[in-house]
């Protein structure tokens, strides 16, 4: 069933409460064998079992507030409201926020607390709620975004992940979730097996992306910049992985077509794991400008005309800025 509300109002706004509960109710199941994410632990998080995620059926958040270091059209004048959830279905070994992903810093939190800092985001003046991480607690946080609904939430719900989901799984979030953004990283499995714990991820990450836009579609802005609905895909440029790179943009302009709106990222550094251990040498540097500019010209090259870029490590710029939003 697909629900959306009309344009300007975020979709779970439109979305009948009946319907409401039997999506929740579905996720909630879910925590028994859990299936929630790509990994498939079929662990029974409802007993204490842990799967990947290192992570029962209570939810943790690290912290929340108003962020400032998004995109443009996230974080407007008065920032993306958001919502850091502990843990990750993902074990990058480079993640930059280890604390939280790998280390579970993060007090626990049911879906009326969620619902209470989401509220709290909208009284402080955010533009969104901006959930990071919220793959593994996705029951948890449809029954707070329920919650905060009734209670008078009103702004676009961002899905912060990965990419590392399930089709399936995703199919529940239809008419409730407004933005999706997925950091794809990987179009080579070898580097997602070693790099982020994350089998399969590419024929994960595919499927994944062509039903976040069937949802939701291009990502739509109003007249002040900011996002409303839609699709917005991040790419972080690895150090010796720009032809990986290059295949991710290739499927984003051939399989979702040319106005997707992508973020190149260039911020990569060697953090946790990547900065000390020699197994991971191939990613133990930042990267240069030629691998940057290499990969931003594919962008061009394959027809993706929305692009996100850091200007900083443009070096030609009249060839590769081109029209930057």
């Amino acid at each position: 069933m697909s629900v959306h509300a009309p344009a300007g109002t975020p979709n779970y706004r439109d979305l009948p409460d009946d319907e409401f509960e039997r999506r929740i109710d579905d996720l909630r199941a879910r925590y028994a064998d859990c299936d929630l994410c790509a990994y498939e632990c079929s662990v029974d998080r409802t007993a204490g079992q842990e799967g990947t995620c290192q992570v029962d059926d209570t939810a943790y958040v690290s912290s929340h507030f108003p962020h400032f270091g998004e995109e443009d059209c996230l974080k407007g004048r008065k920032g993306s409201g958001t919502i850091f959830l502990a843990n990750c279905n993902m074990k990058c070994v480079f993640c930059q926020n280890f604390e939280t992903s790998h280390e579970a810093n993060g007090e626990p939190a049911t879906p009326k607390d969620i619902a209470e800092m989401a509220l709290e985001l909208q009284a402080r003046g955010c533009h969104n709620v901006n959930f990071v991480s919220p793959t593994h607690h996705s029951p948890h946080l449809v029954e707070a975004i329920k919650i905060a609904s009734g209670r008078g939430l009103e702004l676009p719900i961002v899905w912060n992940c990965g990419g590392y989901e399930r089709p399936e799984i995703l199919e529940l979030l239809d008419g409730i979730v407004d933005v999706y953004m997925p950091d794809v990283k990987w179009a080579d499995d070898r580097a997602a097996t070693k790099y982020s714990k994350a089998p399969n991820y590419w024929s994960n990450i595919t499927g994944s992306l062509r039903e976040m836009h069937r949802q939701v579609g291009d990502l739509e802005l109003d007249d002040t910049g900011l996002a409303t609905g839609g699709l917005l895909v991040r790419h972080l440029v690895m150090p010796n992985h720009v032809e990986s790179g290059k295949r991710v943009l290739e499927f984003v302009a051939e399989e979702l077509g040319g106005e997707t709106f992508v973020d190149v990222m260039a911020q990569y550094q060697p953090h946790y794991k990547a900065r000390s251990e020699d197994f991971y040498a191939e990613i133990g540097r930042p990267i240069t400008a030629d691998e940057y500019e290499e990969v931003v010209a594919h962008a061009r090259e394959v027809g993706l005309e929305r692009l996100y870029l850091d200007r900083s490590m443009l070096r030609v710029r009249s060839s590769l800025l081109g029209r930057f939003r």
